[in-house]
């Protein structure tokens, strides 16, 4: 099976000041070529043995694969959750114009 060329990975954390600079910090870096930031949701979770429910805001990534450890590494060394949700799931198909964005978008760091 053939890796995807694209990818949109989620995260979340537990305030829209925090989404906004994961999200900034990811698109300046040239991670990602956008980053979309959902209003509240509330999650619910097993943490050190207790049912937690919380607030968090989602930020939804779109990137390319070959971009995909980089920007792991990027969110995790920003996050301040202990264990934060990072999950990667293809894009199978989309828009040439809006994936050749993307890709566009995410390889300009090689040129800087």
């Amino acid at each position: 099976m053939t890796e995807p060329a694209w990818l949109t990975v989620l995260t979340t954390t537990d305030s829209e000041e925090k989404a906004h600079t994961l999200a900034q910090g990811a698109v300046e870096a040239r991670l990602a070529a956008c980053a979309q930031i959902s209003a509240p949701v509330t999650s619910v979770y097993r943490w050190h043995n207790a049912i937690e429910t919380s607030q968090e805001w989602q930020v939804l990534f779109k990137t390319t694969a070959r971009r995909y450890d980089e920007l792991e590494a990027h969110l995790v060394a920003a996050h301040d959750y202990d264990t934060p949700e990072i999950i990667a799931t293809p894009i199978v198909r989309g828009s040439a114009r809006y994936l050749g964005w993307v890709t566009a978008e995410t390889a300009a760091a090689a040129a800087l």
